[in-house]
């Protein structure tokens, strides 16, 4: 099965993973069994989508997808070649990313869903014909649409919450309360799939004896950030927590501001990762959503990434905010496709969080500041569930 991707766009804003439509093409052959025939998939710009269009089909303007049947004008001599051709599916990305837009798709699902549709044009399919061949056309895609998802992890997105803002409150008058481990069990019971805590190096919030008693009582899962410092690794160590996300930490910063450099700092994180694996810790870095510092934390024994969220959050303004989750999107693809694990987080409140967490590369997201804040209104529980349900209707509607 040969599958042909090449650009004729150029979109600077938009990130696409060729290998992971490459291979989301293939699954679709396998899935309508002429995987032994030949895929050209051009991506192009709405300019040369719309001359297609015109000179071809006579109609004006730009359009999503066009498909062009290998044998279709072909001199009959052809069928005497021994070549297996479906022939050629055009897409627009302009048009793919405005429609992505609309229908709150990342940009990769959208243009999976044309590969889809242009692929059903080459296999016979027409939706023009007449209301019936419409119909049958629009079930086939929801079947193989369906089967691509199947094929994938069809577990619900995990929410997990970080309890930090509870100590801060408490550390602000230097008492006992509140108890970031009470509010860890409300957490617990109102349904997040685990706990996250911070140990930074000034204790300016979460204290030593929060993460022994928090390591006895948590009874989901027990993440703990951390830097990678010498003093907090051997507590990490002696700990054992349920696994570790390393963030870079800077004294002077109100909460963490970006993601690790883990291609600048590879020998220094791999020989924190080492110890981590050798005593049954797996370990999380806490990135940007960038290709390099991805590929870097694959190579060097990473389980998970945290793609940071904060950029997508504070967005000035709605294209901008569409760029960036457009960004996570594509990184979080190109995560998934090389064996990692995926996670995000960082400024994720209760009008951002559920694009991301629609996003079925993404297993899990850590929310912190803005439950809390929350509960300072409604309740703890009541904040927890609200977000909950938030994340797990994006999850199914996904």
């Amino acid at each position: 099965m040969l599958i042909d991707l090449s650009f004729h766009a150029n979109c600077p804003d938009c990130r696409i993973n060729s290998r992971l439509l490459q291979r989301r093409a293939g699954a679709l052959l396998r899935e309508c069994r002429v995987s032994g025939y030949g895929l050209s998939i051009l991506l192009v710009d709405d300019q040369e989508i719309s001359w297609l269009n015109d000179h071809y089909r006579h109609k004006s303007g730009p359009t999503n997808v066009l498909s062009f049947p290998f044998a279709d004008g072909a001199d009959s001599s052809l069928a005497l070649v021994p070549v297996k051709e479906l022939g050629d599916i055009i897409i627009s990305v302009d048009t793919a990313c405005r429609e992505a837009n609309e229908y709150k798709q990342s940009l990769h699902d959208r243009l999976t869903w044309l590969i889809t549709h242009g692929l059903l044009h080459l296999l016979g399919y027409d939706h023009e014909r007449s209301e019936a061949d419409a119909i049958l056309m629009q079930d086939k895609e929801q079947e193989l649409l369906s089967r691509l998802q199947h094929s994938r992890s069809t577990a619900m997105t995990h929410l997990a919450i970080n309890v930090d803002h509870i100590a801060t409150i408490r550390q602000a008058r230097g008492g006992v309360e509140p108890d970031p481990v009470a509010a860890a069990a409300i957490c617990e019971m109102a349904g997040a799939a685990g706990i996250v805590v911070h140990l930074r190096e000034d204790r300016r919030h979460i204290q030593d004896r929060d993460i022994m008693v928090l390591r006895e009582t948590v009874k989901t899962k027990l993440n703990l950030e951390m830097g990678a410092n010498k003093e907090i690794i051997g507590i990490a160590l002696a700990l054992k927590p349920d696994m570790v996300t390393l963030v870079p930490e800077k004294r002077q910063e109100l909460t963490t501001e970006g993601g690790l450099d883990v291609a600048a700092q590879k020998k220094m994180l791999a020989k924190t990762i080492d110890k981590m694996s050798k005593a049954g810790i797996p370990v999380s870095l806490f990135v940007d959503p960038d290709s390099r510092q991805i590929k870097a934390a694959q190579e060097i024994g990473a389980t998970f990434v945290e793609i940071h969220t904060g950029r997508y959050c504070d967005a000035a303004s709605e294209k901008i905010r569409e760029q960036e989750f457009q960004t996570i999107a594509a990184m979080a693809e190109e995560a998934y496709q090389i064996g990692l694990r995926v996670y995000a987080g960082h400024g994720l409140n209760y009008q951002t969080t559920a694009r991301i967490a629609a996003l079925d590369t993404i297993e899990e997201l850590s929310i912190g500041h803005a439950i809390i804040a929350r509960a300072a209104f409604v309740g703890l529980d009541q904040a927890v569930r609200d977000m909950l349900d938030i994340v797990q209707e994006a999850s199914r509607l996904s």
